[in-house]
């Protein structure tokens, strides 16, 4: 199993070749991938030292505070993330608003859950700042909803990577004698979150899905597909900036 500081070098390696402006599009595409990747095995090492009986690692809630204004949308991003990372959601709302979200799973898989969103967060709202799509908004079209819009593209493209990259790492993890394959380990562990949150939950009724009008779909795709998936470089919590 790779030394854990070893493996983190070698994200910030990969990360730092995608960022170099003399490289293609399809290159620094490739580096972010290998990135996530990397991130994926590191999930799935502190699986496999928690089924071994190495490190401890429990089924347990953290509570994390959702602000507006676009309260809804940056939930779903949590949620996107979580999903893939073996975790259960659970929104907390105020009318129209989603204040919290609970999420459900084991420690570690929280620490990255918490950890990705903090720093995609921070990425999407810092470029709904920066760029104005007034050209790219059709008549009659409000800003708002472009951005609604913008934001369920950038989660769903996230919820893809991360789905990939926790699937594939598990699937190919090789298994060292004596020792159960990563894949079942997951299996297992997924199965326990559902089953202990059910315990808790198993009596909350599902939100009906939304129905979004807005043209920002696809250019946020874009960019969650492009988004830095690293959370090597967070020390501590970082709020995102505020989105106008």
């Amino acid at each position: 199993m790779p030394d854990h500081d070893t493996l983190l070098a070698r994200v910030r390696k990969l990360l730092a070749k995608a960022e170099d402006p003399a490289v293609t599009e399809a290159e620094a595409e490739s580096y972010n991938t290998k990135a996530a990747e990397l991130i994926a095995r590191y999930g799935i090492d502190q699986a496999l030292l928690a089924a071994s009986g190495a490190t401890a690692d429990e089924i347990t809630q953290i509570k994390i505070p959702i602000d507006n204004p676009y309260s809804r949308d940056k939930a779903g991003l949590l949620t996107n993330i979580a999903h893939p990372l073996r975790c259960r959601a659970l929104l907390h709302r105020l009318g129209q608003s989603v204040t919290a979200v609970t999420v459900f799973g084991f420690r570690s898989d929280l620490e990255r859950t918490e950890l990705l969103y903090t720093s995609l967060l921070l990425q999407a709202t810092t470029q709904l700042t920066r760029v104005r799509p007034e050209n790219r908004v059709f008549a009659g079209e409000s800003l708002a909803a472009y951005r609604r819009t913008w934001l369920h593209g950038f989660s769903g493209a996230v919820y893809e990577r991360l789905r990939n990259s926790e699937d594939t790492a598990a699937r190919t993890h090789t298994a060292t004698a004596g020792h159960r394959s990563a894949e079942l380990v997951i299996q297992d562990r997924t199965a326990m979150v559902k089953q202990a949150y059910d315990e808790q939950y198993g009596d909350l009724r599902s939100a009906p899905p939304r129905r979004l009008s807005g043209s920002g779909y696809l250019d946020g795709h874009s960019a969650g597909e492009r988004a830095n998936l690293n959370t090597t470089g967070i020390t501590g919590r970082r709020r995102a900036l505020p989105v106008r």
